[in-house]
C-alpha cells in the first residue's frame, strides 16, 4: 500500500512539475524547442505510419514548397540493407567551401540506412577530359552527373549508365514513383528505358547577358536593349577600359558558347536534336508545333551561324578577349567575379557572379535579356543523375538518389546547406540566406539541379534576378522536340569523327581566331562530309521522321 503510494505521489508531483514548465514558457517557445516538437512530430508520424504497416500512409499528396517528405528504411524493403555499404558520386563543378560539413550532415543521417556516401567532384576546367576517362579507368561511381550537355546520351549510347525501367523504379526508388512528373522521363528514355533520373520541374532557360553597369555608365551606356547594343558595349570596354585597367570585356575561356546561344535566341532558334556534342540540329520557330523534317537545319550551315562567327571576329580583333581565351584555365565567369572581365553570358546563374562581384567597393553590375519573342524551356533532362552500369550495388545507389531527390532534409540540406548556418526558413518556405552562405551557395551543386523537386524560392531574393524570371516566365515556351531522342547506332563511327572535327574548329570560330571565319566554316563542313556528316544526317531524317509521324 505505501509502495502505491508512493508511485501516485510521484505522478502527481510529475504532472506539477510538467505543468509548471508549460506555464513558464507560455508564448515564448524557443526556435531550438520548435525544432525539437517538429522533429518529435515527425518521429510520431513515422512511428503511427509504421504501426499501421504502412510507411507512405502520411506522406503529402505531392511535393509542395513548405512540405515536408521524410524517408524511411522501412520505405526500401527491397533493398538489402544488412550491411553497411558506400554509395560513390561524381558530381562537376565548384567544390563548396562548406561542403564536407554537408557531407558529415548526409552520412549522419543515413545511418539508419546502413549507408554512407562519398564525393569526387570534377572541377569546371578538367570535366571535359576527366568525365570519359573516368567512366572508364575503373573508379569507384555508383551514381554520376549527366545532361544532354555533359555526355548524356554520348556515354548513355556506350552503355556507361544503366538502363532501368519503371518496375525498377517501384521497387528501389519509390518516392520518386509516387512524386516524378510522368512526362519528365521521356527525355530520359534510350531504346524503351531509362538511362538517368531527370530534374522534376522546369523554369524557362533564356540565355541573358551580365555587364559591368558601373563601367557601361563611365562610357555614357545606360542599358543593352539588343545584340547590337553589347556589341557596342564590349567595344566600348575594349577600346577605352581594357588599356586603361586591363579589364577585358569579356575574358572568354575555351569557347564562346553561351554567347552564340544569346545570339542565336534572337532567330527563335530551337533545338531539333540534343545529343551534347556538335551534331547539333535546329529549327527556326516561336511556337510549340513540332517542326517538319524540311524546317530542320544542320547548326553549322546556317546563315547566323557565319555572322555570329563574323561578329566574333570583330570583337577578336577590337580586343574584346584575349588571343590566349582557346587556352585560358580561368573561366569567364570567375573572371567576372573577380573583376577582370566586364560581361558573362549564361542563364540567371549569373547573378551568383554579379553578387560575387558587387562585393567589391564601387562595382555595379546589371542583367540584360536581349533575345526576342521567347524565352526557352529548361526540358526536364536538361539536368540528370545517372546510376552507372558499373555499379556493384545499383539498388542501393537508386535508394540513395530517391532520398536525396524527395526526402526534404536531405533535398534542403544539399540545396542550401545547413539549417541555421547557411539559411533560415520560415513557416511559408522561404529561405534566407546567413552569413556563411557564400561558403555554401544555394543550388549550386550540379547534382542539386538534378534533384531538384520543385522550387525553393529565397525571401527578398535580388529584385533584378525576380524581374528576368518573370520576364522569361511570361514568355516561357516549351521545346516540342524534347521527347525525341536520336539512336547513334548506326553512325557511332562517322559521329566520333565528325564531332573530332567540330571540336578543332567550332571553339576557335566562337571566339573569331580566324582570319576568314566564312572560308573556314566551309573548311570545316567539307572535312565533315569527308568523314560521314551525310550519312549522320540521312540517319536522323530517318530517325526523326518516323518520330514526327508517331507523333501526330
Amino acid at each position: 500500500m505505501k509502495k502505491l503510494l508512493a508511485l501516485l505521489l510521484a505522478a502527481v508531483l510529475a504532472m506539477s512539475l510538467l505543468a509548471a514548465c508549460n506555464s513558464t514558457t507560455g508564448g515564448n517557445e524557443t526556435e531550438a524547442t520548435k525544432a525539437d516538437s517538429a522533429e518529435t512530430k515527425a518521429d510520431s508520424a513515422e512511428t503511427e505510419a509504421t504501426s499501421t504497416g504502412d510507411p507512405f500512409a502520411d506522406l503529402p499528396a505531392e511535393v509542395t514548397m513548405g512540405g515536408t517528405i521524410k524517408g524511411t528504411p522501412e520505405m526500401y524493403p527491397n533493398v538489402d540493407l544488412s550491411k553497411e555499404e558506400t554509395i560513390y558520386f561524381t558530381l562537376i563543378g565548384d567544390t563548396p567551401n562548406d561542403f564536407q560539413d554537408i557531407l558529415a550532415k548526409v552520412n549522419e543521417y543515413l545511418q539508419p540506412f546502413n549507408t554512407k556516401v562519398d564525393f569526387t567532384i570534377l572541377a569546371w576546367s578538367d570535366y571535359g577530359d576527366l568525365y570519359s576517362l573516368n567512366l572508364t579507368s575503373g573508379e569507384k561511381i555508383d551514381v554520376i552527373f549527366t545532361a544532354p550537355w555533359c555526355y548524356l546520351w554520348t556515354e548513355a549510347n556506350k552503355g556507361s549508365f544503366k538502363a532501368i525501367d519503371d518496375e525498377f523504379i517501384s521497387k528501389y526508388m519509390p518516392l520518386t514513383a509516387k512524386y516524378q512528373i510522368p512526362e519528365s522521363m521521356d527525355g530520359v528514355k534510350l531504346n524503351g528505358k531509362y538511362i538517368a533520373l531527370p530534374q522534376n520541374t522546369t523554369n524557362p532557360n533564356g540565355k541573358i547577358v551580365a555587364i559591368r553597369q558601373d563601367l557601361a555608365e563611365k562610357y555614357g551606356i545606360t542599358e543593352l536593349k539588343s545584340w547590337d547594343d553589347y556589341m557596342n558595349y564590349c567595344k566600348t570596354i575594349a577600346e577605352k577600359e581594357t588599356p586603361e585597367s586591363g579589364i577585358l570585356a569579356m575574358a572568354a575561356a575555351g569557347s564562346n558558347s553561351e554567347l552564340w546561344d544569346v545570339y542565336r535566341q534572337q532567330f527563335d532558334t530551337q533545338q531539333a536534336m540534343k545529343t551534347g556534342d556538335y551534331c547539333t540540329f535546329y529549327f527556326r520557330s516561336a511556337t510549340n508545333d513540332i517542326p517538319k523534317y524540311e524546317d530542320i537545319e544542320f547548326a553549322w550551315e546556317t546563315d547566323y551561324f557565319k555572322d555570329f562567327c563574323k561578329d566574333m571576329k570583330e570583337l577578336m580583333d577590337a580586343g574584346a578577349w584575349s588571343r590566349s581565351a582557346l587556352t585560358n584555365e580561368v573561366n569567364d565567369d570567375d573572371a567576372f567575379a573577380a573583376l577582370s572581365g566586364a560581361s558573362i553570358a549564361w542563364n540567371t546563374t549569373v547573378f551568383n557572379y554579379m553578387e560575387l562581384a558587387e562585393k567589391s567597393e564601387g562595382v555595379k553590375c546589371e542583367a540584360y535579356d536581349i533575345t526576342m519573342n521567347f524565352a526557352p524551356c529548361e526540358a526536364y533532362n536538361n539536368n540528370d543523375m545517372a546510376i552507372t552500369s558499373s555499379s556493384k550495388n545499383p539498388e542501393r545507389a537508386a535508394m540513395v538518389l530517391d532520398l536525396f531527390k524527395n526526402d526534404t532534409y536531405l533535398n534542403h540540406l544539399f540545396r542550401l546547406g545547413i539549417e541555421g548556418t547557411h539559411y533560415t526558413i520560415d513557416e511559408n518556405g522561404y529561405f534566407t540566406e546567413l552569413e556563411k552562405a557564400a561558403d555554401y551557395p544555394a543550388d549550386n551543386l550540379s547534382m542539386t539541379w538534378a534533384i531538384k523537386n520543385g522550387d525553393i524560392e529565397q525571401a527578398g531574393a535580388d529584385p533584378r534576378k525576380q524581374a528576368i524570371i518573370d520576364e522569361q516566365k511570361a514568355k516561357m515556351l516549351a521545346c516540342p522536340t524534347d521527347g525525341f531522342v536520336f539512336d547513334d547506332t548506326n553512325v557511332a563511327f562517322e559521329k566520333a569523327a565528325v564531332d573530332s572535327i567540330f571540336s578543332e574548329y567550332i571553339p576557335s570560330l566562337q571566339l573569331g581566331l580566324f582570319d576568314d571565319p566564312e572560308a573556314k566554316i566551309q573548311e570545316m563542313l567539307d572535312a565533315a562530309n569527308a568523314a560521314g556528316l551525310d550519312k549522320i544526317k540521312e540517319e536522323f531524317k530517318t530517325q526523326y521522321e518516323a518520330w514526327y509521324a508517331s507523333m501526330q
